[in-house]
């Protein structure tokens, strides 16, 4: 397996958590091969800012309250955006995978919570689908390099294992609400309640990441 995509996964996914110790050694026993491949795959995650060097190694880039808020208000205004220039630009058939998309995030949310038949993974996968569609509608592909450089925050990801079904249930509303503007050819209504749907998520993480605090703080004084 290429080494780039397996440490960057294994990071976006939560199995090299923040703070988590790379070493050459152990990522060329890990994948079975020899550390050349490894070294240049290190090399580009660190100009990624997913990873931090250290004097030997380098361990998973940690991310303080701040740079989350950072980095969702450049999301927000990135993809809020392309949803603005996706009413302007798409085509029908543009139309046609922006609502396909959303119908199979839909249809992943009913089976995982009516049967739990596939993983969170799964609707982490195919709601970046829909956010893909749409910004391919906006016709625009600097806004498509600049967001693959932003979503790839692993908290972005994993926020999905902190959603409540009616969470979950609710952003696939305000993906209805997003394409409904899209499809009017309203600009200005798609691009707020994009970043809406952005800000609803920021939300949801900060809410996880206090939680947390909350309880470290009350063990320590235990």
């Amino acid at each position: 397996m290429d080494p780039y995509k397996f440490i960057k996964e294994s990071i976006i996914h939560g199995r090299f958590e923040p703070g988590f110790r790379l070493t050459e050694e152990f990522l060329a026993k890990e994948l079975g091969i020899s550390r050349t491949p490894i070294r240049e795959a290190i090399k580009q995650l660190e100009a990624e800012d997913l990873i931090t060097p250290l004097k030997r190694g380098v361990i998973v880039r940690q991310f303080t309250k701040e740079d989350i808020r950072q980095i969702y208000d450049i999301r927000s205004l990135l993809e809020g955006y392309a949803a603005s220039q996706a009413a302007i630009h798409r085509t029908d058939e543009d139309m046609q995978r922006m609502e396909e998309a959303n119908q199979r995030y839909g249809q992943t949310i009913d089976r995982y919570l009516n049967s739990n038949s596939d993983s969170i993974d799964e609707i982490v996968t195919v709601n970046q689908d829909f956010h893909e569609s749409i910004v391919a509608a906006s016709k625009n592909q600097q806004i498509s390099y600049h967001i693959s450089k932003v979503v790839v925050v692993p908290l972005i990801f994993r926020s999905f294992y902190w959603y409540k079904p009616s969470q979950i249930r609710r952003s696939h509303e305000t993906h209805n609400a997003v394409l409904e503007a899209i499809k009017s050819k309203d600009a200005e209504r798609a691009r707020i309640a994009l970043q809406e749907h952005i800000y609803q998520g920021r939300d949801h993480v900060f809410k996880h990441l206090d939680s947390i605090e909350f309880q470290f703080l009350t063990k320590e004084e235990a």
